[in-house]
């Protein structure tokens, strides 16, 4: 059994408003505006400064493509943000750059790419990229007046450590991440939240994308949360294009869970080891593992979070919830949340799920909110704005 402390915590090196700190793309502090040009520094190993982010919230792309024919920008967060359908084209300068300025936005961190004459890529200049069980992407982080309620602040940081273990239920080894706050200490018992992300995420997605660190951070010295213990391990359990995926994914998520991840933290960690010091939350097909596995083990979990998810087949799916008459009894926090911008397309499952537990009267929290869509703009602002200030909550 190994661990590796990874430094997420650094709060020493972050100096905000420190602009001889500030470069682009340097990744010498944690900076809040990485992407605010203050040096006209191209990254190491760029060619050219892009994306440039500036204080009106516009943002500059820039590409050295001399024999490309077409350049677009592409990426559902950032076209959202840009009220834009269609990828949008860059104009050529010159005899090989390619320039795109666009905005302005509202401050939040989107996820972008290029297509260079037909063919998705990352941003080849912006050191910002994303990790994940699916194809690379880059990121633009639009800065505000100051440090978000997502970013490292001058606050007390936790930790979050990788663990590697063995899985007998999967015949692997695998990864989990986990988040332990401030000042924790193994004479005190914490409560555990069970953080897992959707489809082509990895078990480090909700500490890189989502922030979830930080934004346990910065709540617990807000006093807005209860200091918990969060993991987040991979719900990663079959190929995700397996035909058989849908059928296979729940009970194998389900024995995982049950068989190794509740053991490991119980095990390793100073928690609650009863079904009232756990929670279970997830993402996308998170949300579902929530939903199809999490509500069918009220022995196990007490509180949820469905996020960006549900199931149109709701009451036939989770009828053991529904029609239990001590239902409410059981659940203590059930949230289910969904962005502004995915309510009329995939967000048809979060309110089949919200109409379903409103209909038998199950107690729970729906909520919609924030500028994003079916991405991480949204599940950032859940899980600040809704699930963790609720978690462990005295009624």
């Amino acid at each position: 059994m190994t661990a590796t402390r990874i430094s997420f915590l650094l709060s020493v090196l972050f100096l905000a408003g420190m602009h001889w700190a500030e470069a682009q793309q340097a990744h010498v502090n944690l900076d809040w505006n990485p992407q605010k040009n203050t040096q006209n520094l191209v990254p190491f190993g760029a060619s050219v400064i892009s994306p440039e982010v500036r204080d009106d919230h516009t943002i500059t792309f820039r590409l050295k493509a001399p024999d490309a024919k077409q350049v677009l920008l592409t990426g559902g967060p950032i076209l959202l943000a840009l009220a834009k359908k269609d990828p949008i084209p860059f104009r050529k300068d010159n005899d090989s750059l390619w320039t795109l300025t666009v905005g302005p936005v509202k401050p939040d961190i989107y996820v972008y790419k290029f297509i260079i004459d037909g063919v998705t890529v990352p941003d080849p200049n912006n050191t910002l990229t994303g990790f994940n069980d699916q194809p690379g992407y880059s990121n633009v982080v639009v800065q505000g007046d100051g440090p978000a309620y997502y970013d490292a602040k001058p606050v007390p940081h936790g930790a979050v450590t990788r663990h590697i273990y063995h899985s007998d239920v999967l015949n692997g080894e695998r990864e989990m991440y986990v988040y332990t706050p401030p000042g924790y200490s193994t004479k005190k018992k914490y409560p555990v939240l069970y953080l897992v992300g959707g489809s082509g995420e990895l078990a480090s997605g909700w500490s890189l994308d989502g922030r979830a660190n930080f934004i346990a951070d910065n709540l617990i010295a807000e006093g807005k949360m209860v200091p918990m213990l969060i993991a987040m391990p991979n719900n990663q359990v079959v190929h995700r294009t397996d035909p058989k995926h849908t059928e296979k994914t729940f009970p194998l998520f389900e024995d995982e869970l049950k068989k190794q991840i509740i053991p490991f933290m119980d095990k390793t960690y100073s928690t609650r080891a009863d079904r009232k010091g756990r929670a279970l939350a997830g993402l996308s097909m998170g949300g579902r593992h929530t939903q199809l596995v999490g509500l069918k083990n009220l022995d196990l979990f007490s509180s949820f979070g469905v996020l960006s998810a549900g199931d149109l087949e709701t009451e036939t799916v989770s009828a053991a919830l529904l029609n239990d008459p001590a239902a409410n009894q059981k659940v203590d926090y059930l949230l289910v949340g969904q962005g502004t911008g995915e309510v009329a397309t995939i967000g048809k499952r979060a309110v089949a799920l919200h109409e379903a537990l409103q209909k038998h009267n199950i107690k729970h929290d729906y909520y919609v909110g924030g500028d994003g869509a079916h991405d991480w703009g949204t599940w950032r602002h859940l899980l600040y704005y809704k699930l963790l200030p609720n978690l462990w909550r005295t009624k």
